[in-house]
């Protein structure tokens, strides 16, 4: 992403006739918020005096935390191309602070932040890459979504077959245009599913991005007359969506997951934080997947993590090691969905592959055994792991964990009372 001054910034408004300024930031659930400002205020937001009441905000204490500043992260600001030429529309990302000046500390870009901080200390850069999976329904006359497809494509297949291409293909063109370097776009194996994989960058780019991201497709989509959605499992019988993250450890410009004299290509220090994450994997699972639904897709029989192992080449496992090596050597955690805080996720995978690098830690031999632990199966169990385990109070601290918890026990809970239509289907004769 191109870096620009303050004063780059506000010429572009002026020259690109840019009306207004989208300041915007996440919440501790990984949902975008924002407020719009005319152009003219943004020399103002530049200064941290644009306030926001966050009393509304589910995470927030209404009394201590009800007013915050927005300071904008220059390095974000991005043109919307999808918003009208005439009279654009820009946006920059904003860290929250308190009106005594200091961060606020439950800001999920603020802890990401705060645990690139200790990995640079030991001299490391963490770079990410995603791919974003999601499914494209068509609405009904109402314009409300549905999860019917008409097509019927299957992985990698293109037009006719592919009906979401030309959707698919403006949405890459639109990330490019805002200066995203795509990988690759494909569609995926259920019908309506596709993916879009992007270049390695830093952490906290690639968190950005993928908030961006979202917000972009779903516009587009909607362009197209559909609804994308990143719901990990909206049909049942078919594979669901994640968000496979691909991890680099760097120092001094070079991968320290690649050793080119060991017999795998793997370092050290690739197997020990690779030993973190499995350690931390079931702590850190109400943040991969914070939802009732995603453990929907956690399951056997489609191409989904469900056991806590990892593997060279099996694309049911937790961890996969792809085979290039060299600078694009990585570990590829691939139990993560897209209603992921991708702020949060990055944050305790790099805290917790730090935590293997520095105690030496070996993972468990390649592949699944007897002894293969399984990962949290509903979201339940997850907070019950998340509890247990110390890295996430640790990364986040314990008020940011209590609060989530409480929301996610909350939405648990809700669930538990629902009567489903195939409980009827089952019981409501028989019984």
């Amino acid at each position: 992403m191109e870096r620009y001054s303050r004063e780059e910034i506000l010429n572009i408004v002026e020259e690109e006739d840019v009306e207004f300024i989208r300041l915007q930031f996440t919440d501790m659930f990984g949902t975008m918020k924002n407020i719009a400002i005319p152009a003219g205020k943004l020399p103002k937001a530049m200064d941290d005096r644009c306030i926001i009441d966050a009393s509304s905000i589910e995470g927030f204490i209404r009394t201590e935390e009800a007013e915050m500043y927005l300071r904008p992260d220059l390095s974000t600001f991005s043109i919307l191309p999808w918003r009208p030429q005439q009279g654009k529309v820009a946006r920059l990302i904003c860290d929250l602070i308190r009106t005594d000046g200091t961060p606020y500390e439950g800001s999920p870009r603020y802890l990401l932040k705060e645990v690139l901080k200790k990995a640079e200390s030991l001299g490391y850069t963490l770079k990410v890459n995603t791919e974003c999976e999601f499914f494209l329904f068509h609405t009904d006359d109402n314009g409300i979504p549905t999860t019917i497809t008409h097509e019927r494509a299957g992985y990698l297949d293109l037009s006719p077959v592919d009906l979401g291409e030309n959707a698919r293909r403006d949405i890459v063109l639109t990330l490019e245009e805002m200066g995203y370097e795509v990988e690759s776009s494909r569609h995926q194996i259920a019908p309506g599913q596709h993916e879009v994989e992007f270049s390695m960058d830093d952490a906290l780019e690639t968190a950005d991005k993928i908030m961006t991201v979202k917000t972009a497709i779903r516009t587009i989509a909607k362009r197209h007359g559909l609804h994308a959605t990143f719901m990990p499992k909206p049909k049942a019988g078919v594979d669901g969506s994640g968000m496979h993250i691909h991890l680099s450890l760097f120092k001094n410009g070079k991968n320290v997951f690649y050793d080119p004299d060991s017999e795998d290509g793997l370092s050290s220090d690739a197997y020990a934080f690779l030993a973190g994450i499995l350690k931390h994997i079931k702590g850190m699972t109400a943040f991969c997947n914070p939802l009732v639904n995603s453990y929907k897709r956690l399951t056997t029989g489609f191409e989904a993590p469900s056991q806590i192992y990892w593997s060279k080449s099996e694309r049911a496992s937790l961890v996969k090691v792809p085979f290039q090596r060299g600078q694009e050597t990585r570990l590829e955690l691939r139990s993560p969905d897209g209603a992921a805080n991708p702020y949060v996720v990055f944050a305790l995978c790099l805290a917790a592959g730090l935590e293997g690098i520095e105690n030496h830690l070996k993972p468990q031999k390649e592949g699944k055994t007897e002894e293969t632990e399984l990962l949290p199966s509903n979201l339940s169990e997850a907070l019950k792991a998340m509890k247990e385990d110390g890295l996430p109070e640790e990364v986040l601290g314990k008020r940011f964990l209590k609060i989530y918890n409480q929301a996610k026990e909350k939405e648990w809970m809700s669930y538990m009372e629902q009567i489903s239509a195939w409980e009827l289907e089952q019981y409501l004769y028989k019984i």
